[in-house]
């Protein structure tokens, strides 16, 4: 008997130990699958090149890794399938991103993931700073430093923190009181003109971050018109706020344009006084806006062509639709973009009597106002 009842709570403890250990080791070998990575080669040759029925290409390459761990290892990479439209075509010198995995044996089995494009980028900037010291001087210099500023707040601070969940309006409104009198003053001197574009920006924003969070909301917009919004709320388990993103992208996109506005009508208010003392503030304020007239009409047909360009792809395949305009303009994904463009012209076209009166009071009051 005893050795019965001794034999139960061993059989139990056995039976356990079998139900449990094939998930153990299960489990193992998922932890254990290869892990991807990512290597850099070039293109020696192409070895077999087929142009299918679809438009795209199948290619055998013989591609030379260029780092890491495998650095002049030479492989037979393959390019596109048989019935792809979209494959590239690719030839000889071409360098490329590679991804892929090695397996148990080592063996590499990789892919082609992308061009590389470090160089084009590098040579491309530098013709960028280049000219942008060579024409604009100082000025040039000092703004390429508030742009280097820019980025790092919005690497260090802004991207980090809408990661981890905090509320992306918020931080854009942090970002943009900590930004915009950094990049003003060092691109345009610390000076009475540029503070009267800050504070127009600053009010001129105000009102555009309102009129944002009125019509996103009313028109009901969810901000995930993208695979990327997908893919980040899936990635992030759902913390981040959509919703705050798009606005949060709304405001960048229109601080963009906002200091050239607002720059350009203080400067020409001040101008105009140095010019003339007699003018009053109904003088500078009449005289500034006929070339602020210009300047909302060419920023709105500006705005509109770039995110026109940058929409092309979407709107073309509405074109090949039966729907109608209504239709089409209701969808989500082509009504942000309007909403965006609307919002964007509307902070602007306010920004110009806004800067234009706080600069022409200020002008009149100081009797010419130091701009330099």
């Amino acid at each position: 008997m005893k050795t019965r009842n001794l034999l139960k709570p061993l059989s139990i403890l056995i039976l356990a130990f079998l139900f449990i250990f094939p998930y153990k080791v299960s489990a193992q070998e998922m932890d254990a699958s290869p892990v991807q990575k990512t290597y850099e080669g070039v293109i020696k040759s192409v070895l077999e090149e087929n142009k299918n029925t679809s438009g795209g290409y199948y290619q055998k390459l013989e591609v030379e890794i260029a780092d890491k761990d495998q650095k002049g290892k030479i492989l037979n990479v393959e390019n596109g399938s048989g019935d792809t439209p979209v494959s590239q075509k690719y030839k000889k010198g071409d360098a490329l991103v590679l991804t892929g995995f090695q397996d148990e044996n080592g063996e590499l089995h990789l892919y082609v993931s992308d061009y590389i494009r470090r160089g084009q980028l590098l040579s491309l900037f530098l013709i960028f700073l280049i000219l942008s010291v060579v024409i604009a001087g100082k000025r040039g210099a000092t703004s390429f430093v508030g742009m280097l500023i820019t980025f790092f707040i919005i690497f260090s601070f802004v991207l980090p923190k809408i990661s981890t969940g905090s509320s992306p309006i918020l931080i854009i409104l942090l970002f943009s009181v900590i930004a915009i009198p950094i990049t003003f003053y060092l691109s345009h001197g610390l000076n009475t003109k540029t503070t009267v574009a800050i504070v127009g920006t600053v009010i001129s924003l105000a009102i555009t971050v309102v009129l944002s969070a009125i019509y996103v909301g009313s028109a009901k917009l969810t901000g995930y018109t993208t695979d990327e919004a997908s893919f980040l709320q899936i990635m992030k388990g759902g913390t981040i706020n959509m919703r705050g993103i798009l606005l949060a992208g709304i405001i960048i996109g229109f601080l963009g344009v906002l200091d050239d506005i607002t720059i350009s009508q203080s400067a020409i208010v001040f101008q105009l006084k140095n010019a003339n003392r007699r003018l009053n503030f109904s003088d500078l304020f009449k005289r500034s806006m006929d070339v602020g007239k210009d300047h909302i009409a060419s920023m709105i047909n500006t705005l509109i062509l770039v995110y026109t360009g940058a929409s092309l792809p979407l709107l073309l395949l509405f074109t090949d639709t039966s729907r109608t305009f209504n239709e089409v303009v209701n969808y989500e994904i082509i009504s942000s973009e309007i909403i965006r463009t609307l919002l964007g012209s509307i902070g602007l076209i306010l920004a110009v009597p806004i800067t234009t009166a706080l600069a022409a009071f200020v002008a009149d009051t100081t009797e010419g106002g130091d701009q330099r």
